[in-house]
């Protein structure tokens, strides 16, 4: 699948793209295979950021992945 990181998860994973291989292609199997992939920085971004799958946010962790996730920090707002 295609995975695109913004900002502070763009610097925690070091790129601004990549394909991953995901075993059991759910939006939970995605969040381990990042924070297995880099660690506590990732960690920290995924604990309040977002995984959008295909432009929607995914937080049930059983949601099927699509062909593109984004991996958001948490924004703030006013």
């Amino acid at each position: 699948m295609h995975v695109r990181y913004f900002a502070a998860a763009a610097d925690a994973a070091g790129r601004r793209e990549e394909s991953l291989q995901v075993d059991g292609a759910t939006v939970g199997a995605l969040r381990a295979a990042l924070q297995e992939r880099y660690g506590e920085p990732m960690e920290r971004v995924l604990r309040t950021g977002s995984i959008l799958v295909d432009g929607v946010v995914g937080r049930d962790p059983d949601r099927a992945l699509g062909g593109t996730a984004d991996v958001l920090p948490r924004f703030s707002g006013g």
